[in-house]
């Protein structure tokens, strides 16, 4: 079963080479206008995009970002944050204060953001464009924050480089169904899908036919794979300091 809006989402890959032509600012207020008819919790709309066209401005994103150079290139950075502040007017105009020292504040404005940036995110590639998320916007986060001079009760939690493609995407493998749809409770057994995905992820090559020892058989040598890649990656601490500084942008998360 297919359609076109179908066929557009398993096209996607991420983009991360770019044609230096600049989008205008109709199409990003399309793209963003497009990424504000997402579900929002109870039409509450607790974020805010900050797009990013200035080249130097962009540079000092890269720089933050951990000196990923496409950043530079795409003429479009779209850095979304979940916002609170502007509630927090809301309040002030009726006579209220607002409530944000909770962790479900902060998860209602996290999945809001996450539904429009991903809404963006499609309809930017349905008009030929290509993104690419990036998640180390919050490798500094006070950094950041100033550069972009965000308020309290705003924070970035993703950017989104974005343009006109200077190659074809190339889709990367995704788990199998398997792995992700469970039927009225939760499917433990998935080893045999995890295999078949590791094996698959090796077949694109994207590993370089890299070598590791088998777990408890330091004598034997297996494919490096999506596996050990995966396991390594979530296996390390990263980016610790979050919390803190979500603490003193005004969301205490009790």
């Amino acid at each position: 079963m297919t359609n076109s809006t179908l066929d557009l989402i398993h096209a996607h890959g991420s983009m991360r080479h770019f044609k230096s032509d600049p989008l205008p600012d109709e199409l990003i207020e399309t793209i963003v206008g497009a990424g504000q008819r997402a579900s929002t919790s109870s039409n509450l709309q607790t974020y805010s995009v900050i797009a990013v066209t200035d080249a130097a401005r962009r540079d000092q994103i890269a720089q933050l970002c951990g000196n990923q150079d496409f950043i530079r290139h795409a003429p479009v950075f779209f850095a979304w944050c979940v916002d609170l502040a502007r509630l927090d007017q809301v309040c002030a105009m009726r006579g209220y204060a607002q409530v944000t020292e909770y962790t479900e504040n902060f998860l209602i404005a996290t999945i809001d953001t996450a539904l429009v940036a991903q809404n963006a995110a499609l309809s930017a590639e349905s008009l030929g464009l290509g993104i690419c998320y990036v998640g180390a916007i919050r490798n500094h986060p006070r950094e950041m924050i100033q550069l972009l001079d965000l308020p309290r009760l705003v924070f970035p939690i993703v950017g989104m480089a974005v343009g006109y493609p200077a190659r074809a995407a190339n889709p990367r493998p995704r788990l199998p169904l398997s792995a992700i749809l469970h039927r009225d409770k939760y499917n433990r057994d998935q080893d045999a899908a995890l295999h078949d995905y590791d094996r698959a992820m090796i077949a694109t090559g994207i590993y370089e036919n890299r070598q590791v020892a088998v777990p408890g058989k330091s004598d034997v040598m297996e494919e490096y794979g999506w596996l050990e890649h995966t396991a390594r990656r979530v296996a390390q601490t990263t980016r610790a300091f979050l919390r803190a500084v979500l603490e003193e942008q005004g969301f205490a998360l009790k």
